[in-house]
């Protein structure tokens, strides 16, 4: 081992990582931030990394990156895991990851670090994307190797090698911020019947607090990308930037689930992501015009599994690839507008529009059926009912059941 690249964001366990690894390896470390939106104070991070053990910290933009190449790749999935995450952590590890990687290398670093916790997913996204993309790497995961049983421990341990910290005792939540999503777990929350105090929201106003009138919002795409609001243009960054605020200040955006990590543990976290849930539903509010049924059916099929494959680690694996390509192949004609309501910590999509619509309100209509045979109706059925006269014939104990209870 010759040099080691740790991926550093200055919090409780990547602080005690870094002097643990001076002392127990005695080689040059990098310390690797990035900037994916957590509004720190970068240059605060750069002078604790230095002081605690670092030859060198790099603080790396990724904002652009983060927006354009991996958050509105997951839009335009309607990506959600278990049906409810939209993965704000999950997405921005491999970003990280592939930036980390890239550092290592140009730093001539033959080791990575990371402050990934045995227990959690971190370690398998942080891991699986080295061996994807720099498999001569070496991997280092403190939390599976040392003494320390927990953050109590950490906590011990910063007091005695005088390591400033960013949590305490009486508030050890950890948390995870990026321009997607804030997330929180642990700690306090580790009950999954007690409810999360509301002064752990640090981005969503409370919806009981929120404006008393409703806000209508407009977010228009091109072939799957959000590129407008309020008809206003806007680059990737600063469009997600307005939708967290205007769906931060309605309360919008926050969910509290028990979720199935990867390697089987459950766990309970509580999540703040609003300019996605409402970017994310204008863009399925278009779909909904534009795509055909068995596509839009095939789509919501292998984007389940694409879902999975994320939160998993799997980004760079060679059947996400080909997942991805799948929805790429979809989004050509999701081109639109769609207006959403926010009001007290709701959003409903209330309207949509689209120059390829597919919708046709002549066939659609009830008070117009010239354009559709409703005598056809009656051969459909009997051609979809075929299987079921059959079946039904064979069956007969179910049929003399259902003539019992009627």
């Amino acid at each position: 081992m010759k040099k080691i690249l740790l991926a550093y964001s200055g919090g409780l366990d990547t602080s005690c990582i870094l002097t643990w690894l001076k002392e127990k390896y005695n080689v040059p470390i990098v310390a690797y931030c990035a900037d994916v939106g957590q509004q720190e104070d970068f240059e605060a991070v750069n002078v604790k990394a230095i002081k605690t053990g670092a030859e060198k910290c790099i603080i790396e933009d990724l904002n652009e990156t983060f927006v354009k190449d991996y958050i509105f790749k997951a839009i335009k999935a309607n990506a959600l895991y278990e049906s409810f995450y939209l993965m704000g952590t999950s997405i921005a590890r491999p970003c990280i990851a592939q930036g980390m990687i890239t550092a290592a290398l140009k730093e001539g670093c033959d080791t990575i670090a990371h402050g990934a916790t045995g227990k959690g997913n971190d370690q398998v996204r942080f891991e699986l994307a080295a061996k994807s993309l720099a498999p001569h790497l070496e991997v280092i995961a403190p939390w599976r190797m040392w003494q320390f049983d927990g953050r109590n421990d950490l906590f011990d341990y910063a007091e005695k090698h005088g390591i400033p910290l960013p949590v305490t005792k009486e508030k050890p939540y950890s948390m995870d911020a990026n321009l997607m999503h804030i997330s929180y777990e642990g700690g306090i929350l580790e009950d999954p019947w007690a409810e999360a105090p509301e002064n752990i929201y640090l981005w969503t106003k409370n919806p009981e607090d929120a404006p008393n009138k409703p806000e209508f919002v407009t977010i228009e795409f091109d072939a799957g990308i959000p590129v407008a609001i309020n008809g206003e243009k806007l680059g990737p960054v600063e469009l997600l930037k307005k939708a967290n605020a205007i769906a931060a200040e309605h309360g919008v955006g926050r969910l509290d689930m028990v979720e199935n990590r990867y390697i089987g543990i459950k766990s309970r976290g509580v999540y703040e992501t609003p300019g996605v849930t409402i970017l994310m539903q204008a863009h399925k509010a278009i779909e909904s015009l534009v795509l055909d049924k068995e596509v839009m059916h095939l789509k919501d099929s292998f984007t389940q599994k694409l879902s999975t494959q994320i939160y998993n680690g799997y980004w760079f694996a060679p059947e996400t690839q080909i997942l991805w390509k799948m929805v790429e192949e979809t989004q050509q004609p999701v081109t639109g507008t769609a207006k959403i309501k926010l009001y007290k910590g709701n959003s409903i999509v209330v309207a949509r529009k689209s120059p390829a619509s597919l919708y046709d309100l002549k066939i659609s209509s009830f008070e117009n059926m010239s354009e559709f045979q409703s005598a056809d109706a009656g051969g459909f059925i009997n051609i979809a009912g075929l299987r079921l006269k059959t079946w039904s014939k064979k069956n007969a104990s179910i049929k003399k059941s259902l003539q019992a209870t009627s």
